[in-house]
């Protein structure tokens, strides 16, 4: 790492890993976290920009033959976002490993002419993870004391096959689309045909399809078989351990082949994109909401000042326990300030949210939602009820408590906002099976962001709870499927069921 001048102009070059987001190393994810602007390529995986919601992303393509912009632009812009506005935190995120075949030296050697700071972050290369996934080890103590990895592309250098013959395995990148030819050099180059070979597409992710055979035939197999890039080929003895070592297997998990998009807010990361992630699904998160300060912060600090007459405090999402927190800090208060009033939890989620805080909730529905919550709620008519909420808070909430003669208020604590989307993730979305909604609001924004992307006629959709199958329904969204529980675990099995 170079020092950092009186600038805050600094570059972190970070490999991505080879496709599964959880093979980010935890500096790059720091690096994210504290990014300006973002420039990602096609081998990144775009779930990877969750961690950095703050930051300008920007799409500079690079995929095998055919380029979005040449590498020389790539070079170019990444100085000239790190010396914009006095000086930003770039952040280069690059498939696999930075300097393994990723053009990293070139952009490195870019900040070194320009004069700015910079970092590495290697990343785990494609060239160890993919043989990894499909069971095959690059080495073995009695099959291969060595391995080379080579580049396909004929303009980045060919191939050596003059300094090859004493390496036991080869793994060959970017390669799937000369497969035939590099086999025939292989081969004039004295490899025997006969040596077992793999290729491994889309390694580490659901969409992992690999194909064996031989020198001479693996380049019919992956025709056969339809792979193309991005794919990793391995020739050595090493591939005959697959039979017996591979242990990846998307295809035999529940949701394999299905893409699930999970909505949620700008700021957050979605557990739930985890646990979908191990049955198989490829998903991709969706930001649609962002949370703003409310826009009246005078007369809600009022509000909140004095609750002597408050009853009930009504909480119905975790993000108004954060926003309270944040308000009575502000005010130089703390938990003790609410001593006085007891507090209601729309669900375990919302009252597990105040439990993390120090703080019990007084009372939880049987079943989540407003209407259960309203319907529920040991209150005796002309009691205040004091809802904290966003501007967009639905009103069945407070038609059924007026109804039972409670004294419904209600405080804006912060305001719920469309996200915006970049348009490579707007793009995505066209090719999603299954969308997940925890909220009436997400339901909402996305038939907002419908067009192209969405007919909610036919889309399926699997809600949190009914409240929130209802606003789908308001909304235009018509193939249903409903959480029995308002727990991650029954979100993903209604995910299963919505396909059955």
């Amino acid at each position: 790492m170079t020092d950092a001048g009186p600038s805050r102009a600094f570059v972190s070059l970070i490999g991505a890993g080879p496709g599964d987001p959880g093979l980010l190393t935890l500096r790059g994810q720091q690096a994210l976290q504290e990014a300006d602007v973002v420039l990602f390529d096609y081998l990144a995986n775009p779930e990877l920009l969750r961690y950095c919601s703050q930051a300008r992303t920007i799409y500079v393509g690079k995929k095998g033959f055919s380029e979005y912009i040449s590498q020389e632009q790539i070079n170019t812009l990444i100085v000239q976002m790190a010396q914009e506005n006095g000086g930003q935190r770039v952040a280069r995120l690059k498939g696999g490993d930075v300097f393994v075949f990723g053009r990293g030296g070139e952009e490195a050697e870019a900040c070194v002419q320009a004069g700015v700071p910079f970092e590495v972050v290697p990343g785990v290369s494609s060239a160890i993870a993919a043989p990894a996934y499909a069971g095959i080890p690059v080495t073995h103590r009695n099959v291969a004391r060595n391995f080379a990895v080579l580049t396909g592309h004929t303009h980045d250098g060919g191939m050596p096959h003059e300094t090859l013959a004493g390496v036991d395995t080869l793994v060959l990148l970017m390669g799937v689309r000369n497969l035939e030819r590099i086999a025939a050099q292989l081969i004039e180059g004295g490899r025997d045909p006969a040596t077992p070979a793999a290729t491994v597409q889309w390694a580490s992710t659901p969409r992992q399809r690999e194909v064996s055979g031989t020198l001479a035939t693996i380049a019919q197999a992956v025709r056969e078989a339809g792979l193309g890039a991005p794919a990793v080929t391995v020739v050595g003895e090493v591939v005959r351990l697959r039979e017996t070592l591979q242990w990846f297997n998307p295809a035999s998990r529940p949701l394999s082949g299905r893409t699930v998009a999970v909505t949620r807010t700008r700021e957050g990361a979605s557990a739930l994109g985890d646990v979908l992630r191990t049955r198989g699904a490829e998903v991709l998160e969706v930001p649609l909401i962002r949370f703003a300060p409310t826009s009246d912060h005078d007369a809600l600090h009022a509000r909140l000042r004095d609750v002597n007459d408050v009853s009930w405090l009504l909480l119905t999402s975790n993000q108004a326990i954060t926003a309270l927190m944040e308000h009575l800090q502000a005010l130089g208060l703390d938990a003790r300030h609410l001593a006085g009033v007891r507090l209601a939890a729309v669900g375990p989620s919302t009252a597990a949210s105040l439990q993390q805080r120090g703080l019990r909730a007084d009372f939880v529905p049987s079943t989540p939602g407003a209407r259960h919550l309203a319907d529920e709620l040991p209150v005796r008519p002309g009691e205040v009820a004091l809802h904290l909420t966003s501007q967009l808070a639905e009103d069945s909430l407070q038609r059924l408590l007026e109804a039972r003669g409670v004294v419904y208020q209600r405080a804006e604590l912060y305001r719920t906002e469309v996200a915006a989307l970049d348009p490579v993730l707007r793009s995505r979305l066209r090719t999603v099976d299954a969308v997940t909604l925890a909220s009436g609001s997400a339901a909402r924004h996305l038939a907002a962001l419908a067009g192209p992307e969405f007919d909610p006629l036919t889309l399926r959709v699997v809600a949190m709870g009914p409240q929130t199958a209802e606003a789908a329904r308001q909304a235009g969204f018509r193939h249903l499927q409903v959480a029995e529980t308002a727990s991650l675990e029954a979100l993903a099995d209604a995910v299963e069921h919505s396909f059955e």
